[in-house]
């Protein structure tokens, strides 16, 4: 007997009260023995496969969390955290969401990084005998979010997988929303690493040994770390996935990366594109650090796009154009052959404005191609998104036909690529109706014609209808019953409804009783009830058919991924060739000549791109940059705030900026083609591996000796600065002359140690120049004008006045900067003797010594007369005590 009422109630804690209630366990009423109940054991056997993963339970309408996955979740996502089977000794954590609201907190989980499996019900639990099966659909990682959200449209968001063999690194990258694969190979997991930083990776599915240390990065920099899926034989996606890869270490760890998108998406891939193979060194190489200091993509201050180089090109008009544009920027070209194709494109849309402007207008009314392919793959795209895909197609003949009437043999080229694709359109718009509903099973879709037996069922259910209504007229005039109407409810179906007031003169035998309200009779009759069955069965047969047809019409579009992909690519390439030409146009941009015999730089009247327009109405004052084989060092001097470091990012974007296709900030540029950016800028710590602001500068500093090329640029900001004076300064100077005599690097060195400036006498490829300032009436004028020469003083104490420092604390300064200049001057001519105030130091007592201390520090200004008489009384008091 107990065992069948255990098995009883764990049935009974199936049965649910649905319309968003919260799930009702029978058995948290009834007291019983503290044994798992077979749905807690289907649980526990579904939990055991996704240990890592919070476990959503499918319970009727709602998604259930147990035991810790309740606990922790319940904290997380701020739910309330009951209990299943309340009366046992010790209780089942729950914690539960509605179904219909569960994307939220799915979103909120992963984005804080933990993975979601989503179990759910696979049969109908009416019909189900028992236990109703369950299986997990989908695992949600970090990895593996689609973000639909349309501010992260314009952001990838990359699964990684890397592989460690004997002969180095594999490294596998794809964007699940967009199918995009890429592969390289590496040779140690310091550039490993910094690739997984620079693809901004929040997953990495790992194959190989870690090192705690290691381990410790990934979590510093917020990447889990993934078991790879072991499938028992390869799939189809894996093998047309990796079909062009001839690297050993590319083909396994992109197999890893599909084997675990199959295994953890468990829906069809068919967007998932051939893998692509790139070589780090095919493009300007810059560190993740490199990145952060030129803020390429966010500002340093708030790690948001604002300010960053990203923020000021970003002006695409389509979210593929966006994301595109973000990957130039990440790599930039080093073939002078990409990067004229690409400035022929600008200058072709810059001069013809008619056309530049009509593309626009087009690609404003583009859809997300790329994502959209994605969708429909997964068979998760509704009719909305179709008509989207479908409105997007029917602006490609327009921009083709603007290309074609061009005059630009470039722009008459790049129209020649372009499919507009427009059967696909035709399928869509055949098809569907106008204004779709979100579901796409609950009928509504489906144009009128389009379908014969659909057209059938809807006159069923349309005459049906209006058979309802006349018969509702007619009841009413032989009844005499002019409140009779005829009313339908899921329940009882369609029925004729009398108050009771007029109960009384309905004819006998007329209709047949059905349901007795309060206020009401209802009734139904032979002939009512046939014509429900013929509505109801029209009504359920043609929302089938209907999703049917969509479903068939989803899987004919499912056929051009392909193409769709290529599509999105161009549409994508002209959206980011078109933005540059309208930056060009509005900022007054240039295009650079680009020189591959020489690294010569020959900028005139250069603009830091992103500062000019932070300046908004001010003026901001262009410099050039001039640097031939004579000059590949420029060691920059002048007063903080004065603009050094302003001077030397101006060039790095500039070059940046060149090598992505873009028209510059110049009133004329001649640049060569560069194959590396090191930078040395800021005085952070690094987090992730823990090392101080001095060991960081000599890491970067390190980077820049052991990699750089005489065709890299170097820009180092106060080297030597994070230890003792003589120290910073001796490896500054090291530093510079190794630069000068082994690397031949194009190199900006701003520096405050003023004693560098005389290596101009013995580096002849070293040239001293500084930013103007200039004082007047005691105030510092910054002329942010980089001129020739050295500068003469650092202005250090006037900046600090300018910054706010209190009076007291620029005086103390001042006399100290004086007593040093003086000490240094000492020691420069060997003189031992250091002149006093009074006396020579040797001669004079340690009270008089004192207060010779203190009149020199003694801010007068601070003092009234009085309190000056009063200190010079104890001054005197002091001396007299001491004689």
């Amino acid at each position: 007997m107990v065992k069948h009422a255990v098995l009883f109630l764990s049935f009974a804690g199936e049965i649910l009260r649905y319309n968003d209630e919260k799930v009702l366990f029978l058995g948290e009423m009834i007291k019983m023995p503290q044994a798992d109940t077979p749905m807690m054991q289907q649980y526990r056997k579904i939990k055991a496969q996704y240990a890592d993963a919070f476990l959503f339970y499918r319970v009727g309408d709602f998604y259930e969390l147990f035991e810790d996955d309740a606990v922790k979740g319940a904290q997380i996502l701020e739910l309330t955290l009951t209990h299943r089977n309340k009366n046992v000794e010790h209780p089942i954590p729950m914690a539960g969401v509605p179904h219909h609201a569960v994307q939220s907190y799915i979103d909120t989980l992963v984005e804080k990084g933990y993975k979601v499996a989503i179990s759910e019900q696979l049969e109908d639990p009416k019909l189900a005998e028992g236990m109703v099966k369950r299986d997990v659909i989908q695992l949600i990682t970090p990895g593996t979010m689609v973000d639909d959200r349309p501010n992260h449209a314009k952001t990838n968001n990359y699964l990684t997988s890397v592989v460690l063999t004997s002969a180095g690194y594999g490294l596998g990258y794809a964007d699940l929303a967009t199918g995009e694969i890429e592969t390289t190979h590496l040779v140690d997991f310091d550039s490993t690493f910094n690739e997984l930083l620079s693809l901004r990776t929040k997953e990495v599915v790992w194959s190989g040994a870690l090192t705690d240390q290691q381990k410790d990065y990934f979590a510093k920099a917020n990447i889990i770390i993934s078991k790879p899926f072991k499938p028992e034989q390869p799939s189809s996606e894996t093998s047309f996935v990796t079909q062009n890869l001839t690297n050993e270490e590319e083909r396994l760890s992109t197999s890893q990366l599909i084997d675990y998108l199959v295994a953890t998406q468990k829906r069809s891939l068919a967007h998932l594109q051939i893998a692509k193979t790139y070589e780090p060194s095919s493009y300007l190489q810059m560190s993740h650090v490199v990145k952060q200091n030129l803020e390429l993509l966010n500002s340093n201050k708030t790690q948001k796009k604002a300010g960053s180089l990203y923020w000021l090109l970003d002006q695409t008009k389509t979210a593929m154009g966006g994301r595109l544009l973000k990957q130039w920027i990440d790599r930039p070209l080093i073939r002078k052959q990409d990067v004229v194709a690409r400035q022929e494109m600008v200058e072709a849309l810059l001069d013809d404005y008619f056309t530049r402007e009509s593309v626009l207008d087009a690609l404003a009314g583009v859809y997300d191609l790329e994502r959209l392919t994605g969708r429909i793959a997964f068979g998760s795209v509704n009719g909305r998104e179709l008509l989207q895909l479908a409105r997007s197609l029917k602006q490609v003949p327009l921009i083709l036909a603007t290309l074609r009437q061009s005059q630009s043999k470039t722009l008459l080229d790049f129209a020649s690529q372009l499919d507009p694709m427009q059967n696909v359109a035709e399928l869509i718009t055949t098809a569907l109706v106008d204004d779709p509903p979100v579901s796409t099973t609950d009928g509504g879709l489906i144009r009128p014609g389009y379908n014969d037996q659909l057209d059938r069922y809807v006159d069923v259910m349309t005459n049906g209808k209006r058979w309802v209504a006349e018969l509702e007229a007619k009841e009413r005039e032989q009844t005499g019953i002019n409140t009779l109407k005829i009313g339908f409810n899921k329940v009882f179906g369609y029925y004729i409804e009398v108050t009771n007031a007029n109960k009384a003169n309905v004819p006998e035998e007329r209709y047949q009783r059905k349901q007795t309200l309060t206020n009401a009779e209802r009734y139904i009759t032979p002939e009512l009830k046939e014509h429900e069955h013929l509505i109801l069965e029209a009504e359920n047969k043609s929302t089938d058919l209907e999703h049917e047809l969509f479903v068939k019409l989803r899987d004919q579009i499912k056929q051009y991924i392909p193409q769709l992909q290529k599509l999105g690519q161009e549409i994508a390439t002209l959206d980011v060739l078109a933005d540059f030409a309208v930056l060009a146009e509005k900022n007054q941009y240039t295009k650079p000549t680009i020189n591959e015999k020489d690294q010569n730089i020959q900028i005139v009247n250069g603009r830091h791109p992103v500062v000019e327009q932070v300046l908004a109405k001010r003026d901001y004052i262009p410099n050039d940059v001039l640097m031939d084989e004579s000059s590949n060092i420029f060691l920059i001097t002048g007063p903080n705030m004065s603009g050094k470091s302003t001077y030397m990012r101006q060039l790095a974007l500039i070059v940046v900026m060149a090598q992505i296709g873009s028209f510059i900030p110049a009133e004329t540029a001649k640049l060569p083609i560069f194959d590396q950016i090191f930078t040395r800028i800021g005085a952070a710590d690094d987090l992730i591996s823990g090392q101080s602001t001095f060991m960081v500068e000599m890491n970067e500093a390190n980077q820049a000796l052991m990699h750089a090329t005489k065709k890299s640029l170097v820009i180092f900001d106060e080297i030597g600065r994070g230890t003792a004076t003589y120290d910073g300064m001796a490896l500054a100077g090291a530093i510079i002359k190794y630069l000068h005599n082994n690397i031949h690097a194009k190199t900006m060195f701003a520096t405050h140690y003023h004693e560098l400036t005389m290596l101009d006498q013995t580096l002849t490829h070293l040239k001293n120049v500084h930013v103007g300032a200039t004082e007047k009436n005691g105030e510092l004028i910054f002329l942010h004008k980089v001129l020739p020469g050295a500068a003469d003083e650092s202005y250090g104490i006037h900046v600090a006045k300018l910054a706010g420092l209190p009076q007291p604390v620029l005086a103390e300064a001042t006399t100290m900067l004086h007593q040093l200049e003086q000490d240094q001057h000492s020691a420069s001519t060997k003189n031992t003797e250091q002149l006093a105030l009074f006396d020579s130091e040797d001669t004079i007592s340690d009270v008089e010594k004192d207060v010779i201390s203190t009149i020199r520090s003694l801010y007068l200004a601070d003092k009234t007369p009085l309190e000056l008489m009063n200190t010079v009384s104890q001054w005197q008091q002091e001396l007299n005590n001491e004689d």
